[in-house]
């Protein structure tokens, strides 16, 4: 077993395909073929569920690639580690976040303390936000909901209010507040499940016994307001989007009677894991800059 295996295992257990996996590795899709085959052998047990050409991570293969992940993320921690110490090169900070949008106040003042840096930004949902850290692929994720773990660290950077966003003539549109249940035979604007604003109004619902009726759905969560000014539906955004539409806001702005109904904006790392110094530098930039909004 060598890391040339444990880098093969990984590629295709994250695309659960031997070709996407070779296209990322630059290899020959029967050089990462034999490579699962022989590792599985000296294993003495199947990793992946096969049924034709395709292939799934089993929970045997599940099992193995949390300490794969550890075992390559703490060699690449250290691979990090010494480059910082011997002065080579700028460095690279790399982030995953639900929307990029809230790094756009950090990145300025970042590029301008740390010329050269590279920086790497993923747009992910919570679970795959989750496999980026476990592997090392990223220093830090932004979570818009709950990312947590023993093996994980965060810092609060701000907390806003949740609204609710209907079409101006629609018969809510003159209410100041309204509570959930009142909301039951609506049709909603989300985003895909997984994503915090479909969780949160998935969770808002299930306290009242209830589901919401979604009839669009995607990952441009910045189309929502201009989907539901169009009349698709109605929908949950964050306060800070009433604040940046200003006087153009295509829709009318209401207020949840429900407990907890906000975005907490989370900075999550890696417990031991090596922070550069210019990781260290976005973090207090990111504390320092990603704010509270006031509703």
């Amino acid at each position: 077993m060598d890391l040339l295996s444990l880098r093969y295992f990984q590629a295709v257990a994250r695309h659960q395909h031997i070709s996407r996996a070779a296209e990322e590795l630059r290899v020959a899709q029967p050089s990462v073929s034999r490579t699962i085959i022989r590792l599985e052998s000296e294993l003495g047990i199947p990793l992946f569920d096969r049924q034709g050409r395709r292939i799934r991570l089993n929970e045997h293969g599940a099992a193995f690639l949390r300490r794969v992940e550890r075992a390559l993320a703490e060699l690449d921690d250290a691979r990090r580690e010494m480059a910082d110490a011997a002065g080579d090169g700028p460095g690279r900070v790399a982030v995953a976040a639900e929307t990029l949008l809230q790094l756009a106040g950090v990145l300025p003042a970042f590029r301008e303390r740390r010329p050269g840096v590279e920086v790497r930004l993923f747009q992910a949902p919570l679970e795959s936000m989750r496999r980026h850290l476990r592997s090392a692929e990223v220093d830090f994720a932004l979570a818009s909901q709950p990312l947590a773990g023993p093996e994980l660290c965060s810092v609060e950077l701000a907390r806003e209010e949740v609204l609710l966003a209907v079409p101006p003539g629609h018969p809510l549109a003159g209410r100041e507040r309204v509570t959930v249940a009142e909301l039951a035979g609506e049709e909603f604007v989300s985003t895909r499940a997984g994503h915090w604003q479909r969780s949160l109004l998935e969770r808002l619902f299930a306290r009242e016994g209830l589901a919401p009726r979604v009839v669009c759905e995607g990952d441009e969560a910045a189309a929502t307001p201009e989907l539901i000014g169009a009349g698709l539906g109605i929908g949950l955004m964050p306060a800070v989007a009433r604040l940046t539409l200003g006087e153009r806001s295509p829709v009318t702005w209401l207020r949840l009677d429900a407990a907890d109904c906000h975005r907490t904006l989370t900075l999550v790392w890696r417990k031991g894991a090596h922070l550069s110094p210019a990781a260290l530098e976005f973090r207090r930039l990111a504390m320092e800059r990603i704010m509270p909004v006031e509703a």
